[in-house]
């Protein structure tokens, strides 16, 4: 397979930003099988609303705000914290360390960062339990977006200004086709991460991101 024109595409790129969940761990993991009943009970708590009605409020924070969490934030004025905190209470011991993957991230010319609508404390967790922490020059959780919410650009474009990244020399990966479009709109290189193409021709299709990564540095897959 001849590499060059694919790792042409990327030969500008010196700002790499990468999603944390479901794009730095695989979905197998099912962390998310996890978080998700722990969601369901802090709804539910917090606005003293049964299981159902939970679920339903979930789905609709999840396509109005972008997280259930803004959501939770714009309506009724929740505290940020708290929340975090109890959704992610979970068990990482499913978590492998991926010392390929971290050796082609750290492979990256330029800057590379973690950009997660989680928190900076869970995601260094995470990183830590795949052994990738040493990978990147910097974690930024949704703390450091001003409690804005990827998909609104609002939150890429706080982390963007943060981090000193210009999105013309950037790329984003993300599981999520939504959280691909303000990227590809500010002229960043967009990779959905994940099993299945979606979101259109725009975005490059990483169903594997070790070997996504090993074609953009010249390691053989």
């Amino acid at each position: 397979m001849d590499d060059a024109p694919f790792a042409a595409a990327f030969a500008h790129v010196r700002a790499w930003v990468f999603d944390l969940d479901n794009t730095l761990y695989p979905p197998e993991a099912a962390l998310f099988a996890q978080m998700g009943p722990r969601i369901g009970d802090y709804v539910a708590r917090a606005l003293g609303v049964g299981a159902e009605e939970a679920a339903r409020l979930r789905d609709r924070y999840w396509e109005a705000h972008g997280t259930t969490l803004a959501g939770l934030m714009a309506e009724h004025g929740v505290e940020p914290w708290g929340y975090l905190r109890h959704v992610h209470d979970l068990d990482l011991s499913g978590l492998r360390p991926d010392p390929r993957l971290a050796r082609l991230i750290a492979a990256l010319p330029g800057r590379r960062v973690v950009f997660t609508n989680g928190d900076s404390d869970y995601a260094g967790r995470v990183l830590a339990a795949r052994g990738l922490a040493g990978a990147f020059h910097a974690v930024y959780g949704v703390e450091h977006a001003g409690w804005k919410a990827k998909p609104a650009q609002a939150a890429y474009e706080a982390v963007l200004a943060l981090g000193g990244l210009d999105p013309r020399e950037g790329a984003m990966f993300d599981d999520d086709p939504r959280n691909l479009r303000v990227p590809h709109a500010l002229g960043m290189r967009t990779v959905l991460v994940g099993p299945q193409p979606q979101g259109g021709p725009e975005h490059f299709h990483a169903p594997d991101l070790s070997a996504f990564l090993a074609r953009i540095v010249g390691e053989p897959i």
